[in-house]
């Protein structure tokens, strides 16, 4: 009897039957015909940015296939076009959804098929595309926001982080990875990008000749590979693609293939040891990199860009905002192009921590705008729990998902705000409707993970708590597990409870007191 070819030895067989690249054609050919997707290609979909999507908010007699459609925001950017045809794509075929992601992407729900070479369609015609936003491929290089117009910044990357994009997009040389592989860049004084967890990254450094290098670091990341990537050496401006590029190829060739959930960069580095895999590294580039040191790093609790800032551009400024873990939705961009309109700004970009920045809005009436978008609920000026609020996309329409996420993080933040309106300290919270970590719940102080719990004497959908996690180069720690159980419908009680007991405790920070939850 023929033995079940495991997830993995499937998946492997499927990227090399057919590249995921080569079923672009098909899609067109089922969006014509109506022909049913053969589950194989829809697996292949995601190369396209597609996900299947939860049927939970299908009606009983509705049995089409739905697909989650990812659109790359290549520098995190949204132009004032763009954000029209977004728009436009949101109301026509995806119900009104439209949520930024921590790989500073849009994601819609609700897309068929059938809809797909119009979605394309509309997209290619202000320059953006979902390709390679999923899948066994380089997914899109996440940066600072505000390169180029931050006084502050060590150094503007935006040229570097184009030139990685362009490397890396629909390339063939990289459309058959073991997995995903997460690329980042950094010029930004305050290290926004989460170095710390991108399987390779760049930090700008300045030397004290006044010169730029960038820091390298590799094998970092949350849920299976969950590690703090490790620094190798520098490279120069220069050096950033060819070394990128390298680190790939001895990633595609030398991957664990055997298992998806052994499959990134870090196990291979685990596996091999860090020295071996510096070596490899090293033999396969024309220059050499030089030695690592230690540098410091922000604590990620502090890396954001909210409220209004002049920025290098002459008369202009950026204003950042928190948003509701990433939901926007059409109303939300409709909101935002109509004040884009009135303030004549033409441009906003996407953080990794699923919130936006406007980058160019007069200075003379920036505070004005500022107000505007508060009454719209995007905020300039976000309480301490609003600022660093993440959710994935939960049970609504994520198929992993045990339990609801968005709506979850929404109700939570609007109790903390109205129960502690003078709360003093950043308290990043993070909602997961499952152990996949894609709100990276290991990296903050209250991570909440979708799970069952026993309420009443029923199995009900809640979250399990984690606690304490924070980036800050090598000093940076992931969560641990508390083993405190609650259902979804106590959520904001329990971390009310908690708020609670800190403040009327002995302790300094909120970080030391949620700690003491740990098992």
């Amino acid at each position: 009897m023929a033995t079940k070819e495991s997830k993995a030895q499937r998946v492997e067989r499927i990227k090399k039957e057919k590249d995921g690249l080569d079923v672009l054609q098909d899609i067109y050919l089922y969006a014509v015909t109506g022909e049913e997707v053969h589950p194989e290609d829809i697996d292949r979909f995601k190369w396209y940015g597609m996900y299947t999507q939860n049927k939970n908010l299908q009606a009983e007699d509705d049995n089409t296939l739905y697909f989650m459609l990812r659109v790359k925001l290549e520098g995190g950017e949204l132009t004032l076009p763009q954000l029209k045809v977004v728009s436009e794509i949101s109301e026509k075929y995806a119900r009104g959804t439209a949520d930024f992601t921590t790989r500073q992407d849009l994601q819609f729900h609700f897309i068929k098929v059938v809809d797909l070479p119009e979605i394309f369609r509309l997209l290619d015609t202000v320059g953006l595309s979902s390709i390679f936003a999923a899948g066994d491929v380089p997914r899109n290089v996440v940066s600072c926001p505000i390169n180029g117009i931050d006084h502050e910044e060590i150094a503007d990357v935006r040229e570097t982080v184009d030139k990685l994009n362009e490397a890396f997009k629909g390339n063939r040389l990289f459309s058959n990875l073991p997995r995903k592989f997460k690329v980042g860049v950094n010029g930004c004084s305050k290290n926004c990008m989460h170095h710390e967890i991108q399987d390779v990254s760049f930090n700008a450094v300045k030397q004290e000749n006044g010169k730029i290098q960038f820091a390298l670091s590799v094998g970092g990341g949350l849920a299976s590979n969950k590690r703090i990537a490790n620094h190798i050496g520098f490279v120069t401006p220069s050096q950033v693609v060819p070394a990128a590029k390298a680190i790939t190829k001895i990633y595609r060739d030398h991957g664990l293939r055997e298992k998806r959930n052994k499959a990134r960069l870090g196990h291979l580095i685990e596996e091999w040891g860090l020295e071996k895999f510096v070596e490899e590294l090293q033999a396969s580039l024309t220059f050499k990199i030089k030695e690592p040191n230690d540098i410091e790093y922000t604590n990620s609790r502090y890396r954001e860009h909210f409220g209004i800032h002049e920025s290098k551009q002459k008369g202009k400024s950026y204003i950042g905002c928190a948003l509701n873990s990433g939901h926007i939705g059409v109303e939300g961009l409709n909101d935002l192009i109509k004040l884009f309109e009135k303030y004549g700004a033409t441009s906003l970009k996407s953080t990794v921590t699923q919130n936006i920045i406007i980058l160019d809005a007069n200075t003379n009436t920036a505070e004005e705008f500022a107000q505007e978008l508060e009454k719209v609920n995007i905020y300039p000026y976000p309480s301490n729990f609003r600022a660093r609020v993440q959710a994935c996309t939960g049970i609504d329409f994520c198929k992993f998902a045990i339990s609801e996420t968005k709506g979850v993080a929404k109700r939570l933040v609007d109790h903390l705000e109205n129960k502690f309106p003078d709360f003093g300290e950043r308290v990043s919270i993070s909602v997961n409707g499952c152990p996949n970590s894609c709100a990276h719940p290991h990296i903050v102080d209250i991570g909440l993970m979708g799970t069952k719990v026993k309420k009443d004497g029923q199995t009900v959908t809640g979250f399990e708590l984690l606690v304490g996690g924070f980036l800050e180069g090598d000093k940076s720690q992931f969560n641990e597990k508390t083993g405190i159980k609650f259902a979804v419908d106590d959520v904001n009680e329990t971390i009310e409870e908690f708020i609670k007991e800190y403040i009327s405790s002995d302790f300094s920070s909120f970080h030391d007191y949620i700690l003491t939850k740990a098992k």
